[in-house]
């Protein structure tokens, strides 16, 4: 057999399982994101506060945070494909969970479970995602990436077609989908095993300059630092975007799942965007044009009316979310070797910002408004002005 037909059977396995852990990522997103997209109707039907909605998303998101970067040491080690099913499990345990739950200690529950799956899957499929590239990282990295912000956005959409005219009780249905999930995994487990690393190609590889402890020190401070603005403002937009059109304009509902739905749709368009983008003009000007680009549009979201105020959210999803894959890609060429790791360590880092954005944005909430906290948020973006201190690491050739 000829090397040819070998390296097209071997690049044909390797995009097969991008598409299978990706398409996993949609699940694995869209029942997790339930849990945010159904606040509404825990508010009412459990009377919460917004103290007790952002308690919620801090249970799932500092659960998935605390685990993830354990979990990525650990599977950089020894790699454990076969745990993604575990995970998935997780996840339909905790929704089967969630679609009976009686009082709040169990939603609390159910969040930690589905912060147990999450934690699980990321860094392991975001591994395995970055093995199957080819060489491509920025690409690979996104189209993964954008797995899961199609399922975040079509959430908002299930819940308004879906949960919010049968009732709580019908998401167990959802965790069918799971199910299915945790097959499709378990085919992955099964071909990771024989997928060999293909060599990349010298027009794509990404080359790292040799840098000192204190430079890579530095510089993942400083990306956690812009993790820490991305995922604060998103919390504003994920946890309370839907109270706020309901608020401010007089929305149904379901029409502000709607809503909510095109800015998580935006955010697709804009993570599968990121990467590639990266791989051509390099990870830092995609990250610095990513979050600093969007202030004046963040600035002007809380002062205009309501048709501004959705396209304004839809620009802003399209360009924050691009920074996040350029972020991950970045951070793994910035410490080669420990793909599980920096992976687990930026998506544990995403998810308990936006836990504690969340937690912290629905106690300010409680005590001013929910007007004052959209002003106050409008400035996070700014902090993007630290990507100034990133060093460039894509000049000379290093190991991938």
């Amino acid at each position: 057999m000829t090397d040819a037909v070998i390296g097209q059977r071997t690049g044909a396995r390797s995009f097969s399982i991008l598409g299978a852990i990706t398409f996993c990522h949609v699940i694995n997103d869209l029942s997790t994101s339930l849990l945010l997209a159904i606040y509404p109707l825990l508010k009412t039907e459990f009377d919460l506060s917004f103290g007790q909605i952002g308690l919620l998303t801090l249970m799932f998101q500092g659960t998935a945070s605390l685990l993830q970067p354990g979990i990525g040491l650990y599977t950089d080690r020894r790699p454990q494909p076969y745990s993604l099913v575990v995970g998935m499990a997780a996840v339909v345990l905790g929704l089967a969970a969630l679609a009976f739950a009686p009082n709040f200690p169990v939603l609390l529950a159910c969040a930690a479970l589905l912060g147990v799956g999450s934690s699980i899957f990321h860094p392991e499929s975001s591994r395995i995602a970055r093995l199957a590239s080819g060489g491509a990282h920025g690409f690979a990295q996104s189209m993964f990436q954008v797995g899961g912000n199609v399922g975040n956005s079509l959430a908002p959409l299930a819940v308004a077609l879906f949960v919010l005219p049968y009732g709580q009780r019908s998401i167990a249905w959802f965790a069918l989908f799971a199910l299915a999930g945790m097959g499709i995994l378990t085919l992955v487990g099964h071909a990771h095993s024989r997928l060999a690393q293909p060599r990349a190609r010298s027009s794509s590889a990404t080359h790292v300059a040799a840098l000192t402890p204190s430079t890579v020190r530095r510089a993942i401070t400083v990306l956690i630092a812009l993790i820490f603005s991305k995922y604060f403002y998103l919390a504003s937009i994920t946890s309370y975007y839907i109270f706020y059109l309901i608020h401010h304009f007089g929305l149904t509902a379901e029409n502000a799942q709607l809503c909510l739905f095109a800015f998580l749709a935006a955010s697709a368009v804009g993570t599968f965007c990121g990467g590639p983008i990266g791989d051509r003009v390099g990870r830092k000007r995609v990250i610095w044009c990513s979050i600093l680009g969007v202030v004046p549009f963040t600035l002007a979201l809380p002062y205009v009316g309501l048709p501004a105020t959705i396209a304004l959210s839809v620009l802003i999803g399209l360009i924050i979310s691009s920074a996040f894959s350029a972020i991950v890609v970045y951070a793994q060429e910035l410490i080669p070797g420990r793909v599980g790791m920096v992976s687990g360590l930026f998506f544990g880092v995403a998810f308990g910002m936006a836990g504690l954005g969340a937690a912290a944005l629905g106690e300010l909430i409680d005590l001013t408004s929910i007007d004052f906290v959209y002003r106050v948020c409008s400035f996070l973006p700014l902090i993007g002005v630290l990507a100034a201190f990133l060093p460039e690491i894509e000049r000379v050739p290093s190991r991938v």
